[in-house]
């Protein structure tokens, strides 16, 4: 069984470090926020080359307060993508604002910017653009759409950590950036977990605030907050492992490299790395028309696959009330029809990899897998 993520073998990987500082946190009593916290927010904001890092209990919290802080609420409209996990567009819906969807770059599976400017109105206070896959947007003109009509640009960083964008860290460009360290990510807690980046203090000083029930002070509640603190185990835990992240990274460029060699003939199409962009291959997602073909039959060969994702959110049933119908969104409705996500974790072996690209083409290909 080649699995499509293993948790565990990165685990045992760093066992007597992350033991260790598990202990630690016990040891203090610091279960909530608390110094381990404090430090892993210190050490990210300056990974991230921002001033600023605030700990949150989710990705979806980190947005969600990402945008309350920007002054986003009813009325307002946000601009973003269709083709993302769900959580990027109830984030906007939980401050009250309207999703505004612009379709995705059918290259780069990113927000097409020469659609953005059309979707603008008086209403539209904010772009949130997502990193998807862990491959970069066009930053460049979506901070000079940004600029030139007083826009907040959010970026949704949840699958890029490391990313950079013409040589600037993710997350960093942007007003505020957001990231997600639910356990399957290229930095994953050991459970939920998310934080915002941003060199703004003022955006900083009321994420502040509102993950923890709007106090300034303890019972002095400033602003009407939410219980979005991050756990002291999961700041203790991001310490450690964000110590190797750049070689996690590197590792899963590697193997990307050799999964773009092997497949190159394959009859799938394999991930478009754009020129701006350094890729971390949060996910390795392949295209192709035969998808449930090759997916069950991988699965029969014990190969775990993984879809992201397969109902763009303007078709979700959740989101009818937007308004938005089949053909509305023509790449993202394609492209989300025919991804298939292969295993991508930095533990990988070379065989691994091989098996995956042999046992893919012989099926492709009708071929008897042997």
């Amino acid at each position: 069984m080649i699995p499509f993520v293993d948790l565990r073998t990165q685990y045992l990987s760093i066992k007597d470090e992350i033991d260790h500082a598990v202990l630690k946190v016990l040891d203090s009593t610091q279960f909530v926020l608390g110094q381990e916290v404090k430090a892993f927010e210190e050490e990210f904001a300056a990974y991230c080359n921002s001033d600023y890092a605030l700990a949150v209990n989710t990705g979806t919290s980190a947005l969600h307060l990402a945008l309350l802080a920007a002054g986003i609420g009813p009325g307002d409209e946000v601009i973003t993508v269709p083709f993302t996990f769900v959580a990027t567009v109830a984030a906007i819906c939980y401050a009250g604002a309207t999703p505004v969807f612009v379709d995705i770059d059918p290259v780069s599976y990113t927000i097409d910017v020469t659609k953005i400017e059309q979707a603008i109105t008086s209403k539209t206070k904010a772009i949130l653009p997502v990193h998807l896959y862990g491959q970069p947007a066009d930053m460049e003109p979506i901070m000079e759409i940004a600029r030139r009509y007083g826009l907040t640009v959010i970026e949704d960083a949840a699958q890029a950590h490391r990313a950079e964008y013409k040589g600037q860290r993710i997350g960093s460009i942007g007003d505020i950036g957001c990231f997600s360290f639910y356990p399957g990510k290229n930095l994953g807690a050991y459970g939920e977990g998310g934080a915002v980046v941003t060199s703004n203090p003022e955006y900083a000083r009321t994420i502040k605030m509102l993950r923890d029930w709007g106090q300034e002070e303890r019972y002095h509640h400033v602003l009407k907050g939410y219980n979005y603190r991050m756990d002291g185990i999961q700041g203790a835990i991001l310490r450690v492992k964000l110590r190797y992240l750049d070689q996690w990274t590197e590792a899963r460029r590697t193997h990307a490299a050799h999964y773009d060699q092997l497949l190159a003939d394959s009859g799938v199409k394999t991930p478009t790395v754009m020129p701006y962009s350094h890729h971390v291959y949060h996910v390795y997602a392949v295209r192709t028309k035969q998808r449930e073909m090759l997916q069950a039959r991988l699965n029969e060969q014990g190969i775990q696959t993984g879809i992201h994702y397969p109902i763009p959110v303007h078709l979700q049933p959740a989101y009818a009330d937007l308004g938005y119908k089949l053909g509305d969104f023509p790449n993202s409705e394609l492209v989300a029809n025919e991804v298939l996500s292969l295993p991508m974790y930095a533990e990988l072996t070379t065989e691994q990899v091989n098996t995956v690209a042999k046992t893919l083409k012989n099926i492709l290909q009708g071929a008897k897998v042997e």
